[in-house]
């Protein structure tokens, strides 16, 4: 049995490697004392044992768990995302009580978490939904820290969650983002901007390998590089360590080993399934997402093996130029991602009443999540600078940038489609960004084309209203309908 006569400040309900590491890690904190229950309880045991130094109190039943934390009781959850979360979630609800607070620490769907607050706010408890980032080491060492909730539950959890957050020049990684689902929300936006980036940073890798022949160690060293300016990030830094690392087995480069298929979590599609509700374009992201499942189709690579590509192998003549070009192409692209990462950040705090603050999310990526990089400060200056800042692309110093890298960006994706190297994301990042700036789009002529199939109507530039136009076969019985 648990002594129950401990009181816990804290506690933990799901002990796998993500749910015991932040499990260490509020207990590392001065002034945490953390209970700990696993559904089976040979791992709670088990993490007990294993770190004695931590003083967890653990429980062997949900009804244990509760006795043993103080009031308002807090518990992170840390389950599979989906039915085991709600089953958690009604087992707290029962033994807890009005005042206290149930966190969900998982990937949960922001719908989902909305779904789940109102549902639990209904019995006077509150219920947050809080985005973590960092993987099993920011869990463990310090992660980005996303929480949604109420402003009551967020007094109680705040200096808890502050203790365990990663701190980026020195300030804790962690903010209260807004209420019900917009912890999760956010996250969800951080894990699409990750794709974007990951994806980036691999058709950077795959144009420099094709194009100048260097090899994987060689391509190690130029992030390596990249990684002491303005492109300074965790994942441009891990990038040159999986291209240093050899296969022990084989004596390859590491890269050249593992299958060229790419896994997928959910979050991704979520971040562009959302944008399509909301409206928002968000084509780096999707082109990233899309490109990993394109590339977990081998029946269909290997039925276009043979389908005709360029006629002659493709190789660059100034390998140190073409280097260069990259590098501005993956910076300029690199603040498209980000740009419409924001762009859904707005719309979303718009559809669902959220007050989020722009500023505060860049500052709490700039340490413990996947994305952090030292281009998150510029994120913040710029919406401190203007919050209300239309794109963040058009702000002084992203324009700038854009200016500076717009004909290296263009040079790639032309060679890019002159050597048939699949470069999706830089691509269409260019097409956002020329679309975005275009005078006039075709965008009329779709306009017209719905109106002669659908009657839907169309504005015109000259006069306010909105038309409809009686098509003819012969074209010569046209007539406008303002249907004002």
């Amino acid at each position: 049995m648990a002594d129950t006569t401990a009181q816990a400040n804290i506690g933990v309900v799901g002990l796998a490697v993500m749910g015991s590491n932040l499990a260490r890690n509020l207990a590392s904190r001065e002034g945490n004392t953390v209970a700990v229950y696993n559904r089976s309880h040979e791992k709670t045991d088990a993490l007990v044992a294993a770190h004695p130094e931590a003083g967890f109190v653990p429980a062997a039943t949900v009804e244990e768990f509760a006795a043993s934390l103080s009031r308002p009781r807090a518990a992170i959850i840390m389950v599979k995302a989906g039915a085991p979360t709600d089953a958690v979630i009604e087992q707290l609800t029962q033994a807890f009580e009005p005042g206290d607070i149930i966190v969900d620490g998982g990937n949960a769907l922001f719908t989902d978490t909305i779904r789940r607050e109102a549902a639990v706010r209904a019995t006077g408890i509150n219920f947050v939904g809080a985005g973590i980032s960092g993987g099993e080491e920011g869990a463990l060492n310090g992660p980005s820290i996303m929480p949604g909730g109420s402003a009551e539950a967020w007094e109680t959890l705040g200096p808890i969650l502050t203790s365990i957050a990663a701190v980026a020049e020195g300030e804790p990684c962690v903010t209260h983002v807004g209420t019900d689902g917009a912890g999760h929300f956010v996250k969800m936006i951080h894990n699409g901007i990750e794709y974007a980036d990951m994806q980036l940073i691999a058709e950077a890798y795959d144009l420099i390998r094709r194009g100048t022949g260097k090899s994987p160690v060689e391509i190690a060293d130029i992030f390596a590089e990249w990684n002491t300016g303005e492109l300074e990030s965790y994942l441009i830094e891990i990038t040159a360590e999986v291209l240093r690392q050899v296969d022990a087995a084989t004596g390859q480069p590491l890269v050249d080993v593992i299958v060229d298929q790419a896994g997928a979590k959910g979050t991704g599609a979520w971040t562009v399934q959302t944008a399509l509700e909301l409206g928002i374009p968000v084509s780096g992201i999707a082109e990233a997402v899309f490109a990993r499942s394109l590339s977990s189709k081998p029946a269909q690579r290997a039925a276009a093996a043979d389908l005709p590509g360029p006629a002659e192998a493709w190789t660059v003549d100034d390998p140190d130029g073409f280097i260069e070009d990259v590098r501005q192409a993956l910076y300029a692209s690199k603040i498209i991602a980000y740009s419409q990462g924001f762009d859904e950040i707005v719309a979303g705090a718009e559809q669902y009443g959220w007050d989020i603050d722009k500023g505060e999310i860049a500052k709490i990526w700039r340490g413990g999540c996947i994305i952090r990089a030292q281009f998150l400060n510029r994120i913040t200056e710029a919406y401190a600078e203007d919050p209300s800042l239309v794109a963040l692309l058009t702000a002084p110093y992203f324009r700038d940038a854009l200016t500076g890298a717009e004909a290296a960006w263009r040079r790639v994706v032309i060679a890019a489609v002159q050597g048939g190297i699949p470069a999706p994301a830089f691509a269409s990042s260019l097409a956002y960004y020329d679309g975005l700036r275009a005078d006039r789009l075709p965008a009329a002529l779709i306009q017209g084309q719905r109106d002669f199939f659908g009657a839907h109507t169309y504005r015109r530039i000259d006069r306010e209203g909105t038309f409809h136009t009686l098509w003819s076969g012969d074209r010569t019985e046209v007539s406008a309908v303002d249907t004002h």
